[in-house]
């Protein structure tokens, strides 16, 4: 099975082999990453609500979507690594803080 370790793993692996490391900086990485979330934005600029919902059910869109999701989370694990990050921690942790922000206590039905 594959796991977040599994794909850090990877990741690393493949920078190493191209002697990449060095340019996978914090900083780099955070740009690379931006510009990546950029290209996934490019894809449902223009797309009503309604046709974005939609989007994997067109099959050139849903393949761009999918490649371009794969990039952010590379370059989203690769700065996690680089930064000594636990993501899956990291995002349970912030679950919990919001919880405690946004209580369903507080929040008002839908009419």
């Amino acid at each position: 099975m594959n796991n977040l370790e599994d794909l850090r793993d990877a990741l690393r692996r493949f920078a190493a082999a191209r002697d990449w490391d060095r340019y996978h900086t914090p900083k780099n990485l955070v740009m690379a990453l931006s510009g990546e979330v950029g290209e996934l934005t490019d894809l449902f600029q223009w797309l009503t609500p309604e046709e974005a919902a939609r989007a994997m059910e067109d099959p050139e869109l849903a393949w761009n979507v999918r490649d371009e999701l794969a990039d952010v989370v590379h370059y989203l694990v690769r700065l996690a690594d680089k930064l000594d990050v636990d993501l899956v921690e990291a995002a349970f942790a912030k679950i919990e803080r919001n919880e405690r922000r946004f209580p369903t206590s507080s929040l008002k039905p839908v009419e």
